[in-house]
């Protein structure tokens, strides 16, 4: 269970049997849209509340580092924690959704997707157009600088091509405040 495909659907499927909404976003998203790579930590945004805080922690306490007091105090923030995977050390970071459109979005549309075959396992997944789009907003964030960002827009925007909504993205690239960044990519990726 080292492969961070497993151990993120291990989190998962924990959030699952504790009906809380959730989607993975972030690398393991765009791995699975675009270019693979190796990846540190993987993301999930879920609507964990205190009442799943006990029930979440005694599910995973074997197997990760989980401080309980770090996961009360994100939710009450609206913010974000992190548990470690024992054996691996790999990292799963948990944001605590704030009440934004683009979030909400993410979570109406994320999609199931095959994380392994081997043994078969799915999970939410936000989708390829969403995934992009947080990408544009982190490497905005980021002052622009993070090539590993900018690699995983590229890829998802070469591997997903004709399948990818535009108008879609467009519209929220514009909500977003990355408009430019996106046509920048999709300039990047057009043949000379």
């Amino acid at each position: 269970m080292l492969d961070p495909m497993l151990i993120t659907a291990r989190v998962t499927s924990i959030l699952e049997n504790l009906q809380i909404r959730y989607f993975i976003g972030g690398s393991i998203a765009s791995t699975l849209y675009g270019m693979v790579r190796t990846t540190q930590d993987s993301d999930i945004v879920a609507n964990l509340r205190q009442e799943h805080v006990t029930t979440f922690c005694s599910a995973l306490g074997g197997e990760f580092y989980i401080d309980q007091e770090m996961i009360s105090q994100a939710i009450v923030q609206n913010s974000s924690f992190n548990i470690i995977h024992r054996e691996s050390f790999f990292k799963v970071d948990i944001f605590i959704p704030k009440a934004e459109p683009f979030v909400e979005q993410q979570m109406t549309r994320a999609i199931r997707q095959t994380l392994s075959i081997d043994p078969p396992i799915e999970a939410q997944v936000a989708t390829a157009e969403d995934t992009l789009l947080a990408k544009l907003a982190w490497y905005r964030l980021g002052g622009e600088v993070s090539e590993r960002q900018w690699r995983d827009v590229l890829g998802i925007l070469e591997v997903q091509a004709d399948l990818l909504d535009l108008d879609y993205m467009h519209r929220w690239a514009q909500e977003l405040k990355v408009s430019e960044l996106l046509e920048r990519a999709l300039a990047d990726i057009q043949p000379e």
